[in-house]
């Protein structure tokens, strides 16, 4: 009996406050609208995200197109976008260094440079270009950033090497990321020294 009671004092409730149950409807509409508005901007930002970086990759005049010296410029590029002062030095005698560059934190930058024409299925950079470039940035360089830029992959031993060395290694991925996000390359690499003046990044 209670029950019933209780039931038709809820219902003469509602009746006389019809207009709160249907707010709260239009509330939950809105939120779930904007939900789904959200998750259709996020999944819009992904596929924007991928053209991208197809373009920058292997579409028209992308890095996969370039030629070697061609791809040297489009990182010093790259790093002038962030804000670097930087210069493509490669050629003969270039002590293992494509470029050359200094962050806007006064960091300084070498970077060697391996451009794959077939950068899925060709060879891995090896661990022997990382020594290389250590071993020049000991002698000449005094960088603090050794980077290896490729538009292809490296192998298990570099990548094991350049971790215990802190040298930074951006492959194909990375390299896309690099260029279609907009982001400064030392926002994306996992970890970089700290700048001279003991600034983070």
């Amino acid at each position: 009996m209670f029950a019933v009671s209780l039931a038709l004092a809820l219902v003469r409730w509602l009746l006389a406050h019809w207009w709160i149950p249907v707010l709260l409807l239009m509330v939950g509409g809105a939120v779930a609208a904007g939900v789904v508005r959200a998750r259709l901007a996020e999944q819009a930002a992904a596929l924007e995200r991928q053209r991208r970086l197809r373009l920058a990759l292997t579409g028209p005049g992308g890095l996969d197109h370039m030629g070697h010296r061609a791809f040297e410029f489009a990182v010093r590029d790259l790093l002038r976008r962030d804000g670097c002062r930087a210069e493509q030095v490669g050629g003969g005698g270039d002590q293992s260094a494509d470029v050359l560059a200094t962050d806007p934190m006064g960091r300084r930058w070498v970077l060697q440079c391996k451009h794959k024409q077939d950068p899925v299925g060709g060879a891995a950079v090896g661990v022997g270009v990382l020594y290389a470039l250590v071993g020049a940035n000991e002698r000449v360089h005094r960088a603090q950033v050794p980077v290896v830029v490729t538009n292809g992959r490296f192998s298990a031993p570099a990548v094991r090497w350049g971790l215990d060395q802190n040298v930074a290694l951006v492959d194909r991925a990375l390299l896309g990321r690099w260029a279609s996000s907009g982001l400064p390359l030392w926002e994306l690499l996992p970890r970089i020294p700290a700048p001279r003046s003991g600034r983070g990044h």
